[in-house]
């Protein structure tokens, strides 16, 4: 029975553990989105003891940013910063995954200075044409191939936490009546499309992880089984790793505040009807309660965001607890 503190091979790569640091907006890049050195410190500091971080969201597109300091990826003049940033997390022993992102309609107007624009028209948002998707789907490849370019190991593609693959994915926000909109067949249909495209332009060998908002927690969103049906098409399509967290309800439910692992459950329901790794989260800061989750076969990796993020040492500490608690 695998524990906390094993690894996970997963294609030729090998993760030492299964502790991911999943991706969480710094605040670090500078305003045009590019990498600076108190972001490659920020993440060499998490990474010496885990099995996997993944690099915040980085935007594909000017039109999907959402913050003023977030990381980008939108330009070939960002490559110089990502190839700093993979040798540095190369050489604490850890593959350099970067999380792909477009807000769609929730990107911040002051910053792209235009209404945004999403799968539909809201009061405040335009609706996508078509032929605006297919350039989008592009730059999600492109994305992946600067990510590439620079050394890095793969991408994760942002399909949760009310980001545009994941509004698509909703029937909050995807009204839509054309073939992107509608039934579930038609919702999953753009997510799909860049999964296919980011997948043909990193080749076999890339990981390509998606984070998947599994549940909407909310009367008429997604709820699980659609999720579930979601995860086989993302597999199909060529996804290794399954990052399974909320969708419209956000990475923090306020109804959850209190419950460790809220999203666990869904993690646990998509790993038995898929065949490639998933990770699960959820507010988790107890390595006990990590470790009996791998050793539970509910998830096969463990994401742990906000502790890491206040204690840089952890992962290190809690790997240590959970050995020398074993051995007496």
């Amino acid at each position: 029975m695998p524990k906390l503190s094993d690894p996970l091979h997963i294609k030729g790569y090998t993760l030492r553990n299964r502790i991911v640091f999943p991706p969480m907006q710094s605040g670090r890049a500078d305003f045009n989105g590019f990498i600076t050195s108190k972001l490659v410190n920020f993440y060499i500091r998490r990474s010496t003891h885990i099995g996997l971080p993944i690099i915040e969201h980085a935007y594909v597109d000017l039109m999907g940013k959402i913050g003023p300091k977030q990381l980008g990826i939108y330009d070939d003049s960002l490559i110089l910063g990502y190839e700093k940033l993979a040798t540095s997390l190369h050489n604490t022993g850890v593959p350099a995954i970067v999380q792909i992102s477009h807000a769609g309609g929730v990107a911040n107007k002051k910053v792209i200075k235009t209404q945004p624009a999403g799968p539909s028209a809201t009061g405040k948002t335009r609706m996508l044409e078509t032929c605006e998707l297919c350039n989008i789907a592009e730059q999600f490849a492109s994305a992946a191939k600067r990510a590439v370019k620079a050394g890095f190991d793969g991408v994760e593609l942002h399909g949760a936490h009310g980001y545009l693959l994941n509004q698509f994915f909703s029937p909050l926000l995807n009204k839509r009546d054309d073939e992107y909109g509608g039934n579930l067949d038609n919702r999953m249909r753009f997510p799909l499309k860049v999964t296919k495209l980011v997948r043909q332009q990193l080749g076999a060998d890339k990981l390509l992880l998606y984070r998947l908002g599994s549940d909407d927690l909310a009367p008429y969103g997604t709820h699980i089984e659609d999720a579930i049906i979601f995860a086989q098409k993302l597999v199909m399509a060529g996804v290794d790793v399954l990052d399974v967290s909320g969708g419209m309800c956000g990475s923090n439910p306020k109804q959850f505040k209190q419950v460790k692992g809220y999203f666990i459950s869904q993690a646990e329901a998509i790993k038995r009807e898929v065949n490639v790794p998933v990770v699960g989260v959820g507010g988790i800061t107890d390595p006990k309660f990590a470790d009996a989750l791998i050793q539970e076969a509910k998830v096969d990796l463990v994401a742990v965001g906000r502790a890491l993020w206040r204690d840089a040492q952890w992962a290190q500490n809690a790997l240590e607890n959970i050995n020398a608690n074993k051995e007496n």
